[in-house]
């Protein structure tokens, strides 16, 4: 700030890396097909990192992998009044854990860094600096009390708030005395130049003007933070970005950009726009929308997978929309052609289906598999602890079966810990009165199913693959069980057993719990009621 300061009554022109490109007046965002591709996700860390800028690094990460490019994370830290403690760790660990990792980022370095805003203040200054010497800045003594009366009289007379250019024609000697008394003016950017249109890759040509709407715009505060329009343009340049995708609430403000481009003499990347993901209702998704935060899905059992696939599948970009998409198929189907300027409708509801799907194809591998038994394990202990007094059901083989018969049933691994399910962890407490009431011949049809897990061998019960065929050999050794007794309905034999074994009056099928509980733990618990 110092130097730029100095410089403001100075003459002459921007240094020759800075030169001033007047004649151009329609953005020529053609790159070379051969060039690198380096992508940027810049979020600002005021909030943990939520679905909707997912779905914009997804769509940044999706791109770079197709092309062979870089994918970057930049965090625009500059308004230090709303940066939200551990919302910048937050946003790297989520994209970690999203599997979309940055290859360049604050924690990871990079050739282009630092890639923290606050840490890059002598680039915006020497670019501010730029500008103000070829008059396409201008310093801006206004007090934060005069522009806030500028902004209530226009709301009052129902008027676009706007600032009036009040220091953009103050002379030499006016900016000179001005400066005495307040060295540390913020910098305006002066929107004299005719709009460039651009070619958006998702809009089309579109062309905003600005200066018919706007005031002169704070590119670099007093404080010497810049504001986006400046700090954008400064890092996109200097980091390389050949392509920018962004959400469409920057479409407009693209304008100004294209004219900071043109008056530092830079060539501008293309702009790709991309439609915002709203809620259900059509409104607009928020920070503060706690069921939105990736921290909190993940807790809650939701997969990295599943919340890829589902904000691409509630959008665009692709041939066609189908659940299921794995990262490799997401990166492999993009086409940025395909996205359409229609807003994405995120429907939470949909979210277990999606994890269902792909809780099923992990189980599919043996490698994931044995990684969700762990997860599994790990669950079990922390829902149930002391209440776990036979740690045979922690061992894995059991645990694993369990994941194979439930699977296609669930769609969280927590569902499996929850009241429905602690019957596979835990002995229920089901008395004799409760199975009395009924049927009358409980211990006619306990000794008989006692009868039957004696005569079946252990090993086919245990089959983890031959799971289904033994539970529908089961089925109907336990209907012809019903059938032999008189006066007494399969119905009501089943709901009997259900209870014996789960102390619920609801649940999976009764021969897919006593596969799941194993030939011994059903006994014992067969037993049990016997005894009581």
């Amino acid at each position: 700030m110092a130097v730029l300061l100095r410089r403001l009554l100075q003459p002459g022109g921007p240094p020759a890396a800075l030169g001033r490109s007047l004649g151009q007046r329609e953005a020529n965002l053609c790159t070379d097909p051969g060039a690198t591709v380096r992508v940027r996700f810049a979020p600002s860390p005021t909030g943990f990192l939520h679905l909707g800028g997912l779905r914009t690094a997804l769509y940044n990460y999706i791109f770079a992998k197709k092309h062979g490019g870089t994918f970057i994370l930049r965090l625009e830290d500059t308004d230090q009044t709303r940066r939200v403690p551990g919302a910048a760790e937050n946003i790297e660990d989520m994209l970690t854990w999203a599997g979309i990792p940055p290859d360049e980022s604050p924690r990871r370095g990079g050739p282009a860094g630092p890639y923290l805003q606050s840490q890059r203040l002598e680039l915006y200054a020497q670019a501010a600096d730029a500008l103000v010497r070829t008059g396409a800045a201008y310093p801006c003594f206004c007090s934060p009390q005069r522009l806030q009366l500028l902004k209530k009289e226009a709301l009052r007379n129902r008027q676009t708030p706007r600032y009036d250019n009040r220091c953009r024609n103050l002379s030499q000697q006016q900016v000179a005395q001005k400066l005495a008394s307040d060295p540390k003016p913020a910098i305006r950017f002066r929107l004299d130049e005719e709009a460039p249109a651009f070619q958006d890759l998702v809009y089309g040509w579109t062309r905003h003007e600005v200066a018919s709407v706007e005031g002169d715009p704070v590119v670099l505060k007093s404080d010497g933070f810049p504001t986006y329009h400046l700090a954008c343009v400064v890092d996109d340049h200097h980091m390389g970005v050949s392509h920018v995708l962004r959400g469409s609430e920057w479409l407009v403000s693209t304008a100004k950009h294209l004219l900071l481009y043109q008056a530092l003499g830079w060539s501008p990347p293309r702009f790709a726009h991309l439609p915002l993901l709203v809620n259900a209702d059509g409104s607009k998704l928020s920070k503060r929308q706690g069921d939105l935060v990736l921290e909190r899905l993940a807790a809650a059992g939701f997969l990295p997978d599943a919340l890829l696939d589902m904000v691409t599948n509630c959008g665009s970009g692709f041939a066609e929309n189908q659940m299921g998409r794995t990262l490799a198929e997401l990166i492999a189907q993009f086409d940025l052609s395909r996205v359409t300027c229609h807003s994405a409708l995120l429907d939470l509801e949909k979210l277990p289906e999606f994890n269902r799907l792909h809780l099923r194809r992990l189980v599919s591998s043996a490698t994931q598999r044995s990684q969700l038994v762990e997860k599994l394990q790990a669950l079990v202990e922390e829902a149930f602890g002391s209440q776990l007094r036979d740690t045979a059901v922690l061992d894995p083989a059991y645990v694993e079966r369990v994941i194979l018969l439930r699977q296609g049933h669930i769609c969280r691994l927590q569902d499996l810990v929850s009241p429905s399910h602690s019957y596979l962890w835990t002995r229920p407490a089901v008395g004799r009165a409760q199975l009395g009431s009924i049927s009358d011949k409980v211990d006619v049809i306990a000794t008989r199913v006692l009868g039957l897990l004696t005569d079946w061998p252990s090993s086919r019960l245990l089959e983890g693959r031959a799971a289904s065929l033994t539970q529908d050999t089961l089925n109907a050794e336990l209907r012809r069980l019903s059938e032999g007794l008189d006066g007494t309905e399969h119905r009501h034999v089943m709901k009997l057993l259900r209870v014996a074994l789960s102390g619920q009056q609801q649940g999976p099928p009764v021969a897919e719990m006593m596969v799941s509980l194993g030939p011994e733990e059903v006994r014992e618990r067969i037993q049990k009621v016997l005894c009581s």
